[in-house]
């Protein structure tokens, strides 16, 4: 009953969102960064409700649905229905998924590093693969200094092989099981997305959000924060910040990428 209010209440506020949104014609990445971020969350919730609800319509299903729900609960229900317990362990268990694919990421980086023309961008690249294959945390400026090649061939959102967009949607916990035109344009709706919160989280500022908004903003982009400290975890929502809003359009693939370069390392995350 708790997480039926708890789904009812979201819903309300998503309407009035949306309600607003039509009334004085504004656009998604024009809203404040609560607003974007309950319209997304509220998106994805009810993207996984259909899905109960679809396998509920034929005759006695639902008999069956209460069952796997039972079974099943980190696969079929929502957030507001899991114990505290479960929310920690769920996300273990998705952290733990994603993570297996920061090694594939990794190692596509170190292959495209002689297809890149400038001498200079060469050097970083392979400096780059060579601190996280050795445990080191790569500063703000190692990263930002590649957004070249992340801007065009090798490694623009355009020239990237099917083989990495699978990858990279595990690494997102997006559903890898699509063909690759689907795959890039559902990672470019996603970072696009991404980014659009990072200015409005940049606007209102870091230190505006609650502990359990700063937890949720950093597992978004990569971190398992549901283990590490709430000021580690602000400092390193900072870093994520500024190469966020350093970025172009143009350059979101390293904005997708930095989801693995940016956390694979990070003290504390060895979970």
């Amino acid at each position: 009953m708790k997480g039926l209010q708890m789904l009812w209440a979201d819903a309300k506020k998503a309407r009035r969102i949306k309600t607003n949104m039509w009334k004085h014609n504004i656009k998604f990445h024009q809203l404040s960064y609560r607003e974007m971020e309950h319209l997304r969350q509220f998106r994805r919730d009810v993207t996984k409700c259909l899905f109960l609800g679809i396998i509920s319509i034929p005759p006695f299903a639902n008999y069956l649905v209460f069952l796997l729900m039972y079974l099943f609960p980190r696969q079929l229900l929502i957030r507001h229905f899991w114990t505290p317990k479960q929310q920690i362990d769920f996300l273990d268990i998705y952290h733990a998924l994603r993570k297996q694919s920061y090694p594939e990421i990794l190692c596509y980086l170190e292959r495209v590093v002689p297809l890149i023309s400038d001498a200079g961008l060469r050097w970083h690249m392979t400096e780059l693969c060579t601190k996280m294959q050795h445990g080191t945390h790569p500063a703000v400026h190692d990263i930002l200094a590649l957004r070249e090649c992340f801007s065009n061939h090798p490694l623009g959102m355009n020239q990237l092989h099917a083989l990495q967009m699978k990858a990279l949607s595990r690494a997102m916990l997006l559903t890898p099981h699509l063909p690759p035109v689907l795959l890039r344009h559902r990672l470019k709706t996603h970072t696009t997305v991404i980014h659009q919160l990072d200015k409005a989280l940049a606007k209102l500022g870091i230190s505006q959000l609650t502990a359990q908004e700063v937890k949720s903003a950093c597992y978004l982009r990569g971190l398992n924060s549901t283990h590490i400290a709430e000021e580690r975890c602000r400092t390193w929502l900072g870093e994520w910040l500024q190469i966020s809003c350093s970025l172009k359009e143009a350059e979101l693939s390293l904005l997708l990428h930095n989801v693995v370069l940016l956390s694979t390392n990070y003290i504390g995350t060895s979970r």
